[in-house]
C-alpha cells in the first residue's frame, strides 16, 4: 500500500520539475499549483522537500521558485550516459539493413550538426559524416529536419548575416531568405532533403526526432548516391527514415 500511495506523489514531483524546466525564469507557487493542477498547500510542502534536496531554489525576495543546482547535475548525468545514442543506434541499424544505404543521426550544435550515430551499409562507400564529425546544419538533411521545426526567431538568431552560411560544394542556401524557403519545403513535405550540398554525387533524406514536449532534438538521415534513386525511390527512403525517427521519438517519450 505504501508503495502504491507514493506513485501519485512521484508523478506530481515529475510534473512540477517539468513545469519549472519549461519556464523562462522563477515563478510563484500559485502559478505552479495552477500549472500542474495541484492544491497550493500540497505544492508548498513539495517545494520545501525539493528545496532541501537541492532540486528547487526559493527566491524569497521575489516569492518565486526555480530549478536548483541538483537539477543541473541531472542534466549533465543525462549527457554523460548518452541516452539518445543508446536509444537511436539499434533503430538506425535496422534502418540501414532495410534500406541498404548509410544511415546516421545528428544533433544541432550551434550552426552545425554533430553526428552521434553512424551506420554503414555493406558495400556502400565511406562518407564525410562520422561519429563526432561537425557539418553545417543548413547544408545537411539532418540539420534541416531539425531547423524546420524550430521557431523562426531561433533560426534567425542562428543565421543573423550572410556570413553565417558556410559553403562546401558551391550549392545550398546563402541567405536567411533562401534557408527559409528550404525549411518551408521540408515542413510541407514532411522530411528534409539535400543533394550534392555536402558531398558532390551524394544526396540525403532526413526526418526529425522529437522529445516528449515535441521539441526537435535530432535529425535521422539516409545518404545515397544521387543517381541511384528517382523521385519515387527517394520518397520510399524518406518514408523509411521517417518511420525510424518516429520510433526513436517514441523511445524518448514522444506521443
Amino acid at each position: 500500500m505504501a508503495g502504491s500511495s507514493s506513485v501519485p506523489a512521484a508523478r506530481t514531483t515529475a510534473r512540477l520539475l517539468t513545469f519549472l524546466a519549461a519556464q523562462t525564469g522563477p515563478v510563484p507557487a500559485g502559478a505552479i499549483a495552477h500549472g500542474i493542477g495541484v492544491p497550493r498547500s500540497s505544492i508548498y510542502h513539495l517545494l520545501s522537500v525539493l528545496g532541501d534536496e537541492g532540486f528547487v531554489r526559493h527566491f524569497p525576495d521575489e516569492r518565486r521558485y526555480g530549478l536548483g543546482v541538483a537539477a543541473l547535475g541531472l542534466g549533465s548525468a543525462y549527457t554523460r550516459q548518452a541516452p539518445l545514442t543508446r536509444l537511436a543506434a539499434p533503430v538506425v541499424a535496422r534502418l540501414v539493413e532495410a534500406a541498404g544505404e548509410n544511415g546516421h543521426l545528428a544533433v544541432l550544435n550551434g550552426r552545425e550538426v554533430l553526428y552521434l550515430v553512424e551506420q554503414r551499409a555493406a558495400g556502400r562507400p565511406p562518407l564525410v559524416t562520422d561519429v563526432d564529425v561537425h557539418l553545417p546544419s543548413h547544408l545537411t538533411a539532418s540539420g534541416r529536419a531539425v531547423l524546420a521545426l524550430l521557431p523562426p526567431a531561433q533560426v534567425r538568431a542562428l543565421y543573423p548575416t550572410p556570413g553565417s552560411f558556410t559553403d562546401l560544394t558551391g550549392a545550398g542556401p546563402r541567405t536567411l531568405r533562401e534557408l527559409r524557403v528550404v525549411l518551408r519545403e521540408a515542413r510541407a513535405r514532411g522530411f528534409a532533403v539535400e543533394d550534392g550540398e555536402v558531398s558532390a554525387g551524394f544526396a540525403s533524406v532526413a526526418a526529425a526526432v522529437v522529445d516528449h514536449t515535441g521539441r526537435p532534438v535530432a535529425g535521422l538521415a539516409v545518404t545515397f548516391r544521387s543517381e541511384a534513386y528517382d523521385d519515387a525511390g527517394r520518397a520510399e527512403l524518406a518514408e523509411q527514415a521517417t518511420r525510424a525517427a518516429r520510433e526513436v521519438s517514441r523511445r524518448l517519450g514522444a506521443r
